[in-house]
């Protein structure tokens, strides 16, 4: 949450329930806002463990790794997680070329975000515009390279709940609110976007790379889809 770039951490066990298992602290990322979760490896008492899927307790807010095989260490035993950081950041890159198009949706048409999905190769976002054709996200998709062409920090901090939600375009999700918590995680692409989020983000829009339209798609009134990816 602070620091997207950890690519590993000593632990301690904390829950075992067959393959699932929490730890006390993790570097893994679970499902989260449209974002696909992060795989990895634990180690305990030389033995190796890749982790296959990450979710959350949606009560508790524990992060569960499943792992590949029921493990033999206990409660309380010590571990480490590896993150697959090639996954890890293509994610990132293509999450924060996400905040940009959304931003710049948002400013220009005042489209919302109705949902979306990211995989590390590929991701798509619905938004609430009536008329959208390629020409019109290719223009989009050229200013987004724009802002990736520069070097412009990403920002993560916290806020007050209250304070953040009057902060204009904050939320650029159409009928969602995010969590009822105390005060809400930022990400901010200076001088071009601000939005309450979750996941993993990289630090400057340098490391984004040339984001490359792959196509559109007419989901029905007031929904277009789009994906993108990164190019190779």
């Amino acid at each position: 949450m602070d620091d997207s770039y950890l690519k590993r951490c000593d632990t301690k066990v904390r829950g075992i329930q067959g393959d699932l298992v929490t730890f006390e602290s993790t570097v893994l990322h679970p499902l989260s806002g449209g974002v696909a979760n992060d795989l990895g490896n634990v180690s305990c008492h030389g033995t190796s463990y890749d982790v296959i899927d990450v979710g959350e307790d949606k009560v508790t807010g524990d992060v569960i790794h499943a792992l590949s095989k029921t493990p033999s260490f206990k409660i309380g035993d010590a571990a480490e997680i590896a993150l697959d950081w090639e996954r890890r950041y293509a994610l990132m890159k293509l999450h924060t070329a996400a905040h940009i198009l959304s931003s710049i949706m948002y400013g220009k048409y005042g489209a919302l975000v109705t949902g979306g999905h990211i995989e590390p190769d590929v991701a798509k976002d619905d938004f609430n515009i009536e008329r959208a054709d390629k020409q019109l996200f290719e223009g989009v998709i050229d200013e987004v390279n724009a802002v990736a062409s520069k070097t412009i920090e990403v920002k993560v901090y916290y806020l007050p709940r209250d304070r953040a939600l009057e902060i204009p375009g904050i939320i650029k999700l159409a009928d969602r609110l995010p969590p009822e918590s105390g005060e809400l995680r930022i990400v901010e692409i200076v001088g071009r976007d601000i939005q309450a989020d979750g996941g993993p983000h990289v630090r400057d829009t340098s490391e984004i790379g040339n984001v490359v339209l792959l196509r559109v798609e007419n989901k029905g009134k007031n929904r277009k889809r789009v994906y993108y990816r990164i190019k190779d």
